[in-house]
């Protein structure tokens, strides 16, 4: 058996202001750019991470090779300057108090990007959840593919009933402690004093009597670390991987830094982990048929089961659907999202938040689909038998939950 995740020599920045340092994921908030002029106050001249990222807002509108130049510069100019401690073959337990006060509890190591494929007849022990958009990996291959660090916004779950790998991992001193920014709660981190123990923890995941009782004997190849957040992230540094690797010898192959990715692994039966619908907006469009001809797009699907609302103009619709699951679901209100598209006009934005959403689709020029939830217990077996659910089926809490950029690592 090859060990999917392990240790990794983890760079934390020391002696700055961390509150600063730390900023949300690039990928949201991405039609809210006011959410990412508020950053840019809070961190003016300070270091931080915000100078390693290009928002996802900023994309078409800043230009995408000076800000690579820009990004690529000042990671060398952190590593020089010598604001990073480096814990070397070291875990980082990590725990995250949320805007609703609860407690989410993760593990910093690194993801072996040999045995991740997020292709959608995946068989790897590493397996995204949903679909990936090809289109939106070329901004950070760019990003990636001569940067000498990165910064994990990535979150993967793991089926841990008995939560032995948070349990191996507790219990050591902390390496930071602070307030995140615009309202993303607050974050510690501790060193972990024992990976043997997480490293057998982690083994046990692997264990055929266990995924028995998980998932039943007639489990296919099992999921054992499933993609909750930053997707897109994981599966660039699998492209630029890619690239990389016809030109190392068999040697180098082994322990290259960029064979590997940091990540936060978080186990999906924490109580603070709630998923989130994806909301479907569409912007710069012609609103006055979205609900009539919604209505008789999802007719045939009327009955019992999963409620949408379609919404525009301030008008709203909701529809109660069956026969289908709910990857199904979100896979028709896309296809008529496209389809109204097509022939009104407009583009789609995938929007975190129920009232963020409606807002959105209220005005002028606007419609939208409010979206169900999902429950948390379907996501394995989910992928295992059907594979990855549709683009932005779900979200790990709203915008301010996501995980934050802190931890760095050595890519090259």
């Amino acid at each position: 058996m090859k060990r999917a995740f392990r240790p990794a020599d983890i760079l934390i920045p020391g002696s700055i202001d961390m509150t600063a340092w730390s900023v949300v994921a690039c990928d949201q908030f991405t039609s809210e750019p006011e959410y990412w002029e508020g950053v840019e106050r809070i961190v003016g001249g300070k270091p931080s991470s915000l100078r390693l990222i290009l928002p996802e807002a900023y994309l078409g509108v800043r230009d995408a090779d000076a800000e690579t130049a820009a990004i690529n510069a000042k990671m060398r100019e952190y590593l020089d300057s010598g604001i990073f401690t480096t814990y070397k073959n070291s875990y980082v337990y990590v725990e995250r108090t949320l805007q609703n006060g609860m407690l989410r509890r993760g593990l910093v190591g690194e993801l072996d990007l040999e045995e991740y494929d997020y292709s959608p007849a995946s068989a790897s022990p590493v397996r995204a959840t949903e679909g990936t958009v090809e289109e939106r990996l070329p901004p950070r291959v760019r990003i990636r593919r001569d940067a000498p660090l990165e910064m994990p916004h990535i979150m993967v779950f793991i089926d841990d009933p008995d939560d032995a790998v948070m349990s191996a991992a507790a219990g050591g001193r902390a390496v930071y402690n602070f307030k995140l920014m615009q309202g993303g709660g607050s974050i510690a981190g501790y060193l972990v004093p024992d990976t043997a123990a997480v490293d057998r923890a982690v083994d046990g995941l692997y264990d055929e009597a266990a995924l028995e009782r998980k998932y039943g004997r007639s489990h296919r190849a099992p999921v054992i670390f499933a993609m909750g957040d930053g997707n897109h992230s994981l599966a660039t540094a699998k492209k630029c991987w890619e690239e990389l690797k016809p030109g190392l010898s068999d040697a180098e192959r082994e322990n290259h830094p960029a064979r590997f990715a940091l990540a936060e692994l978080v186990n999906i039966h924490d109580p603070a982990v709630t998923f989130e619908p994806i909301h479907k907006v569409i912007f710069s469009t012609d609103s006055r048929d979205f609900i009539s001809q919604g209505e008789a797009f999802f007719s045939a699907l009327a009955g019992d089961g999963h409620k949408i609302t379609l919404m525009a103009g301030g008008s709203e619709k909701t529809l109660s659907l069956g026969g289908v699951t709910i990857g199904q679901l979100i896979g028709r209100c896309e296809d008529f999202c496209q389809k109204y598209m097509s022939s009104h006009g407009g583009r789609i934005d995938y929007i975190h938040g129920d009232d963020e959403a409606a807002e959105m689709a209220a005005r002028d020029g606007c419609a939208g689909i409010l979206l169900p939830r999902m429950e948390k217990g379907e996501l394995f077996t989910s992928v295992m038998q059907s594979g990855p659910f549709p683009k932005k089926s779900f979200s790990i809490g709203h915008g301010p939950d996501k995980r934050y950029y802190l931890e760095c690592r050595k890519i090259r």
